[in-house]
């Protein structure tokens, strides 16, 4: 298994090591339930070194961006981040990724680690012009500081002002516990926070400064188990379930990051044609109103009929309900519709409900 910088600290916090898309990562340390709740009221960190980092560089890279991406990159300013899909020319996700402009013709794009390869492969394969692509992932390590005491946190070990960078906005060459770090506003889990990228090798020491100076915060090691649990209640997508080679965005309800009228890019046809007829499937969240765990691919069904299935399930810890994201026939998919989820091969109850299933208040 693949494993990132801080593999040999792990066992320091208690970190319970799975293989995660061929990766060696903490699917928790002190517990799901308790690092959930540690971000959603303190603070949590998250060592997310297993993503990917690709520079693109040259008078020409973002053409290429604008090309690969269906969200706007010409509208960036430097210091500006954009979350975007990826697609291929059938409209499907190639994957779905941040692009950070650090100054004209210089970009850092952050994809998925289980499509690393698969991404660098697809960008050079479709480069064009004057541009220099580099996959820099073993050298750049990433750690994601969430919660409401994040900023606090953080605050007392830069003398950078982190109130002046705004959300999907970021700052490089702040100085964190001696560390140099691009710092971004930016997150996965629904709550206010940071992303800090910084050399490989001086990862472990930005770890451990960051909980030691945190500990009186609350501030907990957060694995894998909680990210995902963060990510669900606020609706956030995952590559492999809630967008795939087989989903679009506008089916998975990211209509608004595809940018129709920016110009051509990769899979624009397919998606324009697709909102012109409009999508025969989309994402909803449900409830649960029997007992029940919804789980992902357990088929979800309308009068004994499948409509589809669930992509993600699991008992959300903030909102304290057993609930699902499911890609459902378009006819079904409305807040109030009833539906069975087959679990076990028996049908349960539940329904349709307005997503985000959590909201911080801002």
């Amino acid at each position: 298994m693949k494993k990132t910088p801080l593999f040999e600290v792990y066992p320091n916090y208690g970190g319970k090591i799975i293989d995660f898309g061929g990766w060696a990562l903490p699917v928790q340390y002190a517990g799901i339930l308790e690092e959930h709740e540690a971000v959603r009221t303190r603070a949590g960190l998250f060592d997310v070194s297993h993503m990917g980092e690709i520079t693109m560089q040259g008078p020409d890279a973002l053409a290429n961006i604008q090309n690969l991406i269906t969200n706007d990159a010409s509208k960036l300013a430097n210091g500006q981040a954009l979350y975007s899909p990826m697609c291929y020319e059938n409209g499907g996700c190639v994957d779905d990724l941040l692009v950070y402009k650090k100054a004209d013709n210089d970009y850092l794009l952050v994809v998925n680690a289980a499509n690393i390869e698969k991404d660098f492969d697809w960008m050079k394969s479709h480069a064009f012009g004057d541009v220099t692509l580099e996959n820099r992932s073993a050298d750049i390590a990433q750690l994601a500081l969430q919660g409401p005491l994040a900023e606090q946190v953080l605050q007392s070990m830069t003398t950078t002002d982190l109130s002046e960078i705004k959300y999907y906005w970021f700052a490089e060459g702040v100085d964190v516990a001696g560390v140099s770090c691009l710092v971004s506003r930016t997150g996965y889990t629904g709550e206010d926070g940071f992303e800090l990228y910084c050399a490989a090798a001086d990862v472990a020491k930005l770890w451990d400064s960051i909980l030691a100076t945190g500990k009186d915060a609350g501030v907990l090691p957060i694995g894998l188990g909680a990210r995902d649990t963060l990510r669900f209640e606020a609706r956030l997508p995952l590559y492999g379930q809630e967008i795939t080679a087989d989903i679009s965005p506008l089916e998975a309800g990211l209509g608004f990051f595809v940018k129709l009228d920016k110009g051509e890019f990769i899979g624009r046809d397919a998606l324009a044609k697709q909102k012109e007829e409009g999508v025969t499937r989309k994402l909803v969240g449900f409830e649960m109103l029997e007992r029940g765990i919804p789980r992902s691919h357990y088929e979800i069904q309308v009068n004994g009929q499948k409509i589809g299935e669930c992509t993600t399930g699991t008992m959300g810890p903030t909102v304290k309900k057993n609930i699902g994201l499911g890609l459902i026939d378009v006819q079904h998919a409305t807040i109030g519709q009833e539906i069975d989820v087959i679990i076990r091969n028996k049908p349960v109850k539940a329904v349709i409900v307005k997503t985000p299933f959590y909201k911080r208040q801002k």
